[in-house]
């Protein structure tokens, strides 16, 4: 050989195929292309359909040592010398009934699917694969497993549902650096203590099956952030779940549960899904210890009340109690500034009209607010005890008196570190409650739904301390420089006023991750967002936006959801199919003609697809 070589990707896919004898070899004119022998699938399951060349692979043919220099100068790349092993194998939606020992030659793969086929077991040999991180082998026909699998060193996406187990295995707890984990759709019982053991684990999936009870230290799973066990016969959550701190979303519709913990710990929790369950009651401190619930799924149960204390989870966005036995709607909801969804059909509420409940959420709470207001007039003032009392009392002195009361009372500021007034029709905020907020290191501000017209001048107090601001719904119409100096800032909501542009030097925000300005007056998405290098999540929806800069958004490494529904977008530019690192894509309600609807409500995938296809070559 002379001169550099350009080693070649070894990528294999072989899916739904029939094979005319195992002898058959594998060829690929283009050893960076996948390999795909697609066929109709066979009709019954093939005892060995897999060529014995396959789990040889990685070693070079008797046709490849003999090529001569003629061979070799006319397609050198293709030489055997030049090939890497091969490191993903996807066998997939065959019919497979076994996999070869043989499988044990492939010690580099990676990734290895096996999913949709007919397996009833794998060879112990599985287990020499010592690379292998991510193995699919959902939609099988497989009852457990071999001891030697649970020895994979670096396995860390599993996905064993739409099978026959019983049980997990309790040598599952030796894969130590699994990450996901989905055995969902099976037929287990029982979940083995020691899963605890999983400290690595963010997705834990086990709809479907028919789990009485949790193993205590399941607890002890501190990076789970999904817990999926709808579908099972589960009659109570353990009470200590706030140890499992990180805990973003929990889903528990459709068991046997009666009583919910008060998940004090789980600050984190943004989606609480408990419908079709035997819940008779919504626990007080559970309102108290959920404040950036965002999600909270009811439906179906026998509950009777809701606690005032429902007007603690101040981020709630849905909130559905449909076929409950709630007779009074609390007051307090209507003190939920980002409540948008409210169902209570099928509850046998007497204090509110059926046609004002028939008008829906936003007639629902102006009637609660009225009703609030109303008693607040009658008693002389808000009662302070109130959990969620929004003025002080008439005996209040010098420059607190009349402001709302979660503007001035340390101890709520001390120990929710947020400062949040909804709904008051704030024209200003003093400087003296940013002072007292920056004092007792309030790091989430929240002034939504109010009649603000521009940041206040008192909030630059509070620059090197907010990770979260929300201003939605007000009137602002700029935004003033002094937002760049928020240096920790991570969460900005500002939906929904009457903002045209920001400052060019919005581009220093480097720890902001997620930006809302939906419903706003942008013609063009401004300059300086192209400069967010950390930003994840840009929603721009119901604006006036005309075109995309797409080599703007190339600058934006992180992003993965681009929210531009209801805009005026008359040209979707192909090469934005190239932006892989964009995983959720909303263009629904733009005036373009490509792509059409129809690929809109495929999804993003299909979207990026179609644009890449259009790609000019």
């Amino acid at each position: 050989m002379c001169g550099p070589h350009r080693r070649q990707r070894r990528y294999y896919q072989i899916r739904e195929f029939q094979m005319a004898s195992s002898g058959d070899e594998l060829e690929s004119e283009d050893p960076d292309d996948e390999l795909e022998l697609d066929d109709e699938p066979a009709a019954q399951p093939s005892q060995d359909p897999i060529p014995e060349r396959l789990y040889d692979i990685n070693e070079a043919d008797a046709d490849s040592k003999r090529a001569d220099l003629v061979k070799l100068s006319i397609n050198e790349e293709d030489a055997w010398w030049n090939q890497v092993p091969i490191n993903n194998l996807d066998l997939s939606s065959n019919a497979l009934t076994h996999i070869s020992p043989k499988i044990e030659n492939l010690l580099t793969l990676t990734v290895l699917q096996l999913h949709d086929n007919a397996l009833v077991s794998l060879p112990p040999e599985i287990g020499k694969l010592e690379k292998l991180v991510r193995l699919n082998l959902s939609h099988n026909k497989l009852s457990e497993l071999p001891a030697e699998f649970y020895s994979l060193p670096e396995l860390r996406h599993l996905n064993i549902s739409h099978n026959e187990f019983l049980e997990l295995n309790p040598d599952i707890s030796n894969l130590h650096m699994l990450e996901f984990l989905d055995a969902g759709n099976n037929n287990i019982n029982t979940v083995p203590g020691g899963i605890g053991f999983l400290v690595r684990l963010t997705a834990l999936l086990l709809a479907n099956n028919h789990i009485k009870e949790l193993p205590t230290d399941i607890v002890n799973m501190r990076s789970l952030q999904k817990l999926d066990l709808m579908k099972n016969d589960l009659i109570a959550l353990p009470e200590d779940m706030g140890l499992m701190r990180k805990l973003e979303c929990l889903y528990v519709q459709h068991n046997d549960i009666k009583e919910l913990p008060t998940f004090e710990g789980n600050e984190m929790l943004s989606e609480l899904h408990a419908s079709n369950n035997f819940i008779e009651s919504v626990p007080q401190d559970l309102c108290a210890n959920l404040p950036h619930l965002k999600i909270f799924d009811l439906r179906d149960n026998k509950i009777t009340q809701l606690p005032d204390e429902i007007c603690l989870m101040r981020n709630l966005n849905r909130l559905d109690l449909t076929n409950n036995s709630i007779s009074v709607l609390p007051v307090t909801l209507s003190s939920l500034a980002h409540l948008i969804s409210l169902q209570v059909d099928g509850n046998p509420i007497k204090t509110i009209r059926r046609d004002i409940l028939q008008c829906g959420t936003a007639r629902i709470l102006k009637t609660l607010h009225d009703r609030a207001q109303a008693k607040i007039r009658e008693e002389g003032g808000a009662d302070e005890e109130a959990p969620c009392s929004s003025r002080s009392s008439t005996g209040s002195q010098g420059a607190m008196n009349n402001l709302p009361n979660n503007m001035t009372d340390r101890y709520k500021l001390r120990h929710t570190r947020t400062l949040a007034v909804n709904l008051e029709n704030l024209t200003n905020v003093p400087e003296h409650v940013f002072q007292l907020a920056s004092s007792e290191n309030v790091h989430v501000v929240d002034f939504a739904r109010n009649q603000l017209g521009s940041l206040p001048q008192g909030l630059q107090l509070m620059s090197n301390l907010v990770t979260e601001l929300v201003l939605a719904h007000n009137v602002i119409a700029s935004v003033p420089t002094f937002i760049t100096q928020f240096t920790r800032i991570t969460f900005l909501n500002l939906s929904n006023n009457q903002i045209r542009d920001l400052p060019n030097e919005f581009g220093v925000l480097n720890t902001l991750r997620e930006l809302n300005i939906a419903n706003n007056r942008f013609e063009f998405l401004p300059k300086g967002l192209y400069e967010l290098q950390g930003l994840e999540i840009l929603i721009a929806s119901e604006n006036h936006i005309k075109a995309l800069n797409v080599d703007g958004l190339k600058g934006m490494p992180r992003l993965s959801t681009l929210d531009l529904r209801n805009n005026d977008i008359e040209f979707i530019p192909p090469i934005l199919g190239n932006l892989t690192n964009i995983t959720h894509l909303e263009l629904v309600g733009n005036p373009f003609r490509q792509p059409r609807h129809q690929i809109l409500m495929k999804g993003t995938d299909a979207i990026m697809s179609y644009l890449r296809d259009r790609i000019p070559i």
